[in-house]
């Protein structure tokens, strides 16, 4: 099941408060400034910055459209 839209609009970085981007291919949500992707576990988000997982530096994630 993919994120809501309005859910998308709403939540945001812990850390920096930035904007979140949903990748359906990985099912995270990603914060590009951060360069940290969040896990989504049955339909929830896991916005803890402990659970988060450095975005390689050569991964273009945060350039592909949504």
């Amino acid at each position: 099941m993919a994120i809501s839209k309005r859910l998308l609009e709403i939540i945001v970085c812990p850390i920096c408060k930035g904007d979140l981007k949903y990748v359906r291919e990985e099912d995270v949500l990603v914060c590009c400034n951060c360069k940290l992707k969040y896990p989504i576990e049955e339909d929830i988000p896991v916005l803890l910055p402990e659970e988060a997982v450095k975005i390689d530096k050569d991964s273009d994630i945060c350039n592909s459209p949504e």
